[in-house]
């Protein structure tokens, strides 16, 4: 299967979840932070959203920070995406 977004959604693939410090503590499972880092999988072809023009400014590939509460969660084949607003998405990690 794949994932297809619509209008200016983008789905996003998390990035692993640091297992040790920078100090070298390793971390328990339930004590890892999901990073707000994540690699974009797939862009909506943006277009006319809530009477506005919007043009897609990430593309497949890229690595992005997003808001830490945004989007919706979705596992499909084993694998968990998020699907966030190209709005909740901050920067282009480059």
């Amino acid at each position: 299967m794949k994932l297809e977004p619509l209008g200016d959604r983008v789905v996003l693939k998390q990035l692993a979840a640091e297992e040790t410090t920078k100090s070298g503590i390793v971390l328990p499972g339930q004590n890892k932070e999901k990073p707000q880092q994540a690699e974009v999988i797939a862009v909506g072809p943006g277009g006319m959203v809530d009477g506005k023009e919007v043009t897609m400014q990430v593309k497949a590939g890229d690595n992005v920070i997003f808001s830490k509460y945004a989007g919706t969660e979705v596992k499909l084949d084993d694998e968990e995406y998020i699907i966030v607003k190209q709005s909740d998405i901050l920067a282009v990690v480059k």
